[in-house]
């Protein structure tokens, strides 16, 4: 394929300069592997690239080929339905992102999805609605890999349609099931996140030097209660390329009239001197009690536990899981390597040097969004049934099951 030249790329629009880097992508990945098949979208740009049986994203090293890439441009259908259309664009782009953020849109937009679903003659809605949403939930997959979270909600949800009574009225049903989903979501998600504050607020006294990493929603909350409580504290929030969440949750803290300090990540050693507790949030738990987080998570933890400083988790127990996962490599997402390129710090884009790496064929990026902190460098972890240790994640696991 020709080279576009800077000036042309420039003038393309974002999408044009899109399905050109994809090209690009498949074109490199071909070259570097015989055999190689393309999937072509619809418009003919490649959204995947195929060798043997395992997925190639085209930028991966060899040795991370398995890991789950964000998908760009996921196949449609006509039984998808509009909102979880608009969804799963959203969440592709990075438009909604979080674990508690996620979660709650795809619960919401399964709702439409059942308020607008007629069951057909023949069957019953219990039998035929798993079967309605399962391209439902294959689509929002292919757009971005789903959170733990997620995946407990849509088995909880399935699990309430499987025991709906067979002879219950289709109007009846579909509001009951529209009611569990509320339900959901306050309990295990709203109310959870209130009741994880009121507990964190036991942890923050005065004069407290606070220290988190990028941006958790419930974290966020539980420092703007205790601002709001009248508890004299600092925070330091420390944050890393390329994503820099920890931005969006400076600005609301600093709105607050918290006296903040922001810093890389590759300045939190030094950052630490000061500070008397760690607050993190997490994506998921798993069942050996390891935390499932933003990359650079661990990175903060053990450094804190090497200086003796508690490290504190906060996590709604809907994303307990009851997987083992003992490295980064078992299961991990990539991001889209270009973020990689971009190393401005504000939202005017800086190119550094690896800009035009599609074209270096011994170089290739890889962007991890998660890594896993191992359960001896956590403290405790605050959750809406207490404060409990990382250890005991599997009892609260058995305790739902049983309930």
């Amino acid at each position: 394929m020709e080279k576009k030249s800077a000036k042309e790329m420039k003038e393309m629009t974002k999408a044009e300069r899109r399905a050109v880097q994809e090209r690009q992508r498949a074109e490199k990945a071909a070259r570097a592997a015989g055999g190689t098949t393309t999937k072509k979208g619809s418009q003919g740009s490649a959204t995947s690239v195929v060798v043997g049986s395992t997925a190639d994203s085209g930028f991966a090293h060899q040795e991370f080929s398995f890991t789950p890439e964000i998908a760009k441009g996921a196949n449609t259908s006509l039984d998808i339905h509009p909102a979880v259309l608009v969804i799963g664009l959203q969440i592709a782009e990075f438009k909604i992102c979080g674990a508690n953020a996620r979660c709650i849109a795809t619960l919401t937009a399964f709702k439409k999805v059942i308020q607008d679903y007629k069951t057909p003659e023949g069957t019953t809605l219990s039998r035929h609605l798993p079967t309605h949403l399962s391209p439902q939930i294959k689509y929002l997959v292919n757009s971005r890999p789903m959170s733990v979270g997620m995946g407990n909600a849509i088995r909880h949800l399935k699990l309430e349609i499987s025991t709906m009574d067979i002879d219950l009225a289709d109007d009846d049903a579909k509001r009951l099931l529209c009611e569990k989903i509320d339900n959901f979501i306050r309990d295990r998600i709203t109310f959870a996140d209130r009741v994880i504050v009121d507990y964190g607020l036991q942890k923050i006294q005065d004069d407290d030097v606070i220290l988190t990493y990028a941006r958790s929603s419930v974290v966020q909350a539980l420092l703007l209660e205790a601002r709001a409580k009248g508890i004299r504290f600092k925070v330091i929030v420390v944050d890393s390329r390329p994503r820099l969440e920890g931005k969006r949750l400076l600005k609301r803290l600093v709105d607050a009239g918290i006296s903040c300090t922001y810093a890389f990540l590759h300045a939190v050693g030094f950052a630490l001197k000061d500070v008397s507790k760690v607050f993190l949030g997490a994506h998921a738990f798993m069942s050996n009690g390891a935390l499932y987080s933003r990359v650079g998570t661990a990175m903060v933890a053990m450094m804190a536990k090497e200086k003796n400083i508690p490290v504190i988790v906060c996590c709604e127990t809907y994303k307990f899981t009851e997987r083992v996962q003992l490295d980064s490599f078992v299961m991990n997402e990539q991001g889209n390597p270009d973020e990689m390129v971009n190393i401005s710090t504000t939202s005017t884009p800086k190119i550094g040097l690896l800009d035009g790496w599609l074209h270096k064929p011994d170089l290739k990026l890889l962007n991890l969004l998660y890594d896993l902190t191992p359960s001896k460098y956590i403290t405790t972890v605050i959750t809406e049934i207490g404060m409990i240790p990382c250890t005991s994640v599997p009892v609260i696991l058995r305790e739902y099951k049983q309930a």
